[in-house]
């Protein structure tokens, strides 16, 4: 019965949204329709209302208060929508100044003389519109009213100009900042916690270990990442779209004729062509700039390009007035100053310490209030011209309001899918599939695509992400990252917008295009550009570096970038020392044998010892990196036999664990069945002959399970541990390599900090004859702190805080206390004479030497990895890396 329902959901929904009934509605409506006909059936017909639903009911979801109806409401709330209303409000607002229409006229001009020029012009365009706004309503229909009169005029195809005109009016989609691309983010992390839940449970049952390592976890995104990972596929688009103009032009030149400007290429035209190109530009730069540099969040990048957007209306709707530019000056001059001001001084109130922070202070004040007053007078221009704010507030406030109804919407009906077991149909469905994961996920892009024809973006990724991402991003045979898989299905959306019959730029354009151009010839001039979006999305996903490089690179290049202990980077980073010792592996083990030849005689034993053990560890790293390429060969020729039969058995193995987990539910219900109980005695006898079922069926999967499987399993498992130890054993002998070196160093190059206390230390035994006892505890615990600073400084310190617990005691001891202060000062001394020695002679052997080891020996005791092995490591991860052999 549950089947019945769920396809009855899938009915009513499918019905509302043919019939026209607004998507708001039809989803909840749906959800809401399906349960209460299901709740009420097994009322009258089982006697319970949870009867015919495969994951709770009715009565359990009341039983739980308050806190199920949050969960949809929560939907909604998350911090990461809030850039929504931010970017429509910049779309909206540039749309309405009339700065697209600048850009359309511009750039026409600027291009026309090239075959298909006028083409290519509205292709630039509607990806910097795409930039700025990612609105494709409002860039269709500006593009469709100032360029496509042009183009007819001008003897271009209608098709050709209405492809290219609906075409580029959906790069809003993919190129950022953009709405699908938010809400793909946002849908995406909730579908990353439950994959991750599902790896590690696939990892528990696979190798009976508790924990998986984190290098196999899957690997979460945001809105901004999804931003990074967007950008070049949406060049790679934009690209298409213009190598296809010119291409047709070429060969079919009657249908994209040249268009000559009439006026004159000269300084007026380019002043004209850097006013209108420039301030768009800059808006880009500092919305998706300040994402890439991780100064602002998404949120903050909406904020500022909502600002921006405001600004450059206010001087495009005072056009002719005199002084149309001031406010948008005054606003570039208060961000110069306060960029400068930032750059030379830390702008804290509470920390104001000397005259030039008063000065630093005063001036970012200023600035902020030249600022906030551009700011209110562009406004205040919006406001009063045309009544151009408020229209834009309130077609802000209609499309984020239609988003966050139909995010809540999409929330009951995923809700309802999964109560009568939708999910697990769909995970058994593409689990089934024969050819893994790249087989499930061309079913999954089929669906979307051809779901495109029907449904408009937002409902697609809001109601099939959530129940398909899980299932993909969970299989470790392709171990794709979120971003790759959001941008993917990002670029399939995008779709929607130009496939009939109700693909939406088609309508906008339809509304907007004179009678004499027909709408088969508008289908007909959309098929070519759909082909193309289907070839960026080949491209994308044979290429996933396209995606993941830029958001790997931004992470490891930025403030906060993991350190390179961090296991997710080991694999990259040991393939890049692997490169370096088979490149310089002579130069490295030479500069080891020089550093193993270093006078160590005056240096303290303690550190000496470990020196020379670090030397030793360093030359055994060589081999252990040798160790792990011919491991790492081993598994690669193991796994030619082993992976068809790993691949049977664990399909059939997790045929068995869902099994397992359905009589785990019908047993509950056993347990629960009978008079007083919560199901029905009826229900728990049906529930009985479902688990003999089963039972049954679980024994023939048993069955299937190669006799060879133990063995072979087995003896790959050696070999892929032999693997893993030697992983285990290069890193503990580098770390052991490295460590030694770095103390030594910091101890050598604190000769000066430890010099400059002698007259302290010197000084106690003064102050001891002339301080109360309780004063000169005071004081001795100063002089402690100093030399807990001080890189070993141990012993020092030790006979320091001697002094200090003599004279702290019931009965001071001061004899003791001036015993234990010359005893720091002989500790001193010593101290002093073989670091400064070893500063002379040592020190920079050390640094040399260090210089030759720190990147690739050294390269995890790091405070960050260095540019040169960031951007190695970054591309080597942007790579999918089958990781299924080890579950």
């Amino acid at each position: 019965m549950e089947l019945f329902f769920l396809a009855l959901l899938v009915i009513l929904m499918a019905g509302a949204l043919g019939s026209g009934f607004p998507v708001a509605f039809a989803l909840p409506g749906s959800a809401i329709l399906t349960i209460g006909i299901a709740a009420l059936s097994g009322y009258l017909f089982a006697g319970e209302t949870d009867a015919f639903f495969s994951h709770g009911g009715p009565s359990q979801w009341l039983s739980a208060g308050v806190t199920n109806f949050r969960g949809v409401y929560w939907e909604a709330e998350r911090d990461t929508l809030i850039a929504i209303p931010l970017f429509v409000f910049m779309g909206i607002m540039l749309q309405r100044s009339k700065i697209a229409e600048d850009l359309l006229v511009t750039m026409a001009q600027l291009f026309g003389p090239i075959p298909g020029g006028l083409g290519i012009s509205v292709v630039f365009v509607g990806a910097l519109l795409a930039a700025t706004t990612g609105i494709v309503g409002a860039t269709v229909v500006a593009m469709g009213l100032i360029s496509l009169p042009a183009m007819l005029r001008n003897n271009y195809s209608p098709s050709l100009a209405t492809g290219t005109i609906a075409a580029s009016g959906t790069l809003g989609q993919i190129i950022p900042p953009s709405i699908v691309l938010i809400i793909l983010a946002d849908q995406l992390a909730s579908a990353v916690d439950q994959a991750g839940s599902i790896r590690q449970t696939l990892y528990k049952e696979s190798t009976g270990e508790l924990s998986m390592p984190s290098d196999f976890a899957v690997t979460s995104t945001s809105a901004g990442e999804m931003f990074l990972g967007a950008f070049l596929p949406g060049l790679v688009l934009v690209g298409l779209y213009m190598l296809f103009i010119m291409g047709f032009a070429i060969l079919n030149p009657k249908s994209a004729p040249a268009v000559h400007y009439g006026g004159k290429f000269d300084r007026d035209f380019l002043v004209k062509v850097v006013l209108t190109l420039f301030p768009p530009l800059a808006l880009i730069f500092l919305v998706l700039g300040s994402i890439i540099a991780g100064v602002a969040t998404v949120n903050q990048a909406g904020a500022i390009g909502a600002i921006g957007a405001m600004i450059m209306a206010g001087y495009r709707l005072s056009d002719g007035e005199k002084g149309k530019y001031t406010p948008a000056i005054l606003a570039v001059l208060a961000l110069l100053a306060i960029a400068l001001v930032v750059s030379f001084h830390e702008i804290n109130i509470k920390r104001i310490d000397t005259s030039a922070d008063v000065v630093g202070l005063i001036v970012a004040l200023i600035a902020v209030s030249l600022l906030l007053f551009a700011i209110f007078w562009s406004g205040w221009r919006t406001l009063k011209i045309q009544d151009t704010l408020k229209g834009v507030m309130v077609e802000t406030a209609k499309t984020s309001s239609l988003v966050f109804i139909i995010l809540l919407g999409a929330a009951m009906l995923t809700s309802a899918f999964r109560a009568f077991g939708g999910e697990e149909l769909v995970k058994e469905f593409l689990q089934g599939l024969p050819g893994g994961f790249w087989m499930q996920f061309l079913i999954v892009m089929l669906v979307i695509f051809v779901l495109g024809f029907f449904l408009d973006f937002i409902e697609i990724a809001v109601v099939v992400v959530p129940i398909v991402a899980p299932i993909l991003l969970a299989d470790p045979s392709a171990n794709v990252t979120a971003v790759w898989l959001g941008v993917m299905i990002g670029l399939n959306i995008q779709t929607s917008f130009l496939t009939p019959p109700f693909g939406f730029a088609l309508f906008y354009l339809r509304g907007v295009a004179p009678a004499t151009v027909k709408t088969t010839a508008m289908y007909k001039g959309v098929i070519a550009f759909i082909a193309l979006q289907l070839v960026a999305l080949g491209i994308v996903g044979f290429y996933p570096s396209l995606v993941n490089y830029l958001p790997n690179r931004s992470s490891l290049l930025s403030e906060t970038a993991p350190p390179p202990l961090n296991p997710r980077l080991q694999y990259c980073m040991e393939n890049y020392v692997q490169e370096q010792f088979a490149e310089n592996g002579a130069d490295i083990r030479a500069a080891i044998q020089t550093a193993k030849a270093l006078d160590l005689s005056y240096v303290p034993e303690d550190l000496r010892e470990d020196l020379a053990e670090s030397f030793d560890k360093a030359e055994e790293s060589l081999t252990l990196m040798s160790q792990i390429v011919e491991a790492e060969a081993a598994v690669a020729v193991a796994a030619v036999d082993y992976r068809p039969l790993h691949v049977t058995v664990r399909a059939i193995e997790r045929d068995i664990r869902r099994i397992d987990e359905r009589i785990a539910d019908l047993e509950l219900i056993v347990r629960r069945s009978g008079e007083g109980q919560i199901y029905s005695t009826a229900r728990g006898e049906r529930a009985t002959r479902q688990i003999e079922d089963l039972k049954t069926d679980r024994a023939a999967l048993v069955a299937q399970i190669p006799a060879a499987w133990e063995d072979t399993h087995t003896t790959f498992a050696k070999i892929q541990n032999a693997e893993n130890q030697a992983r285990r054993d290069y890193r503990r002998a580098v770390d052991d390599a490295y460590e030694p070196l770095g103390e030594l160093m910091k101890v050598i190059s604190d000769v000066d900090r430890l010099a400059a206390s002698e007259d302290t230390l010197r000084g106690l035994a003064q102050e001891l004859d002339t301080m109360e006892p309780e004063a000169f505890v005071e004081r001795v615990t100063d002089v402690r702190s100093i030399y807990s600073d001080i890189e070993g400084a141990r012993d020092v310190r030790s006979a320091v805080n001697d002094a200090r617990s003599a004279m702290r005691s019931r009965t001071p001891d001061p004899e003791a206390a001036r015993a234990a202060i010359a005893e720091a000062i002989t500790l001193f001394e010593a101290d002093m004479a073989w670091r400064q020695r070893a500063k002379q002679e040592l020190l920079p052997q050390l640094m040399a030497y260090n210089d030759a080891i720190k990147d690739t020996i050294g390269l995890r005791g790091q405070p960050a990895l260095p540019r040169e092995q960031a951007l190695y490591v970054a591309a080597c991860n942007s790579s999918h890396r089958d990781v299924s052999l080890s579950f």
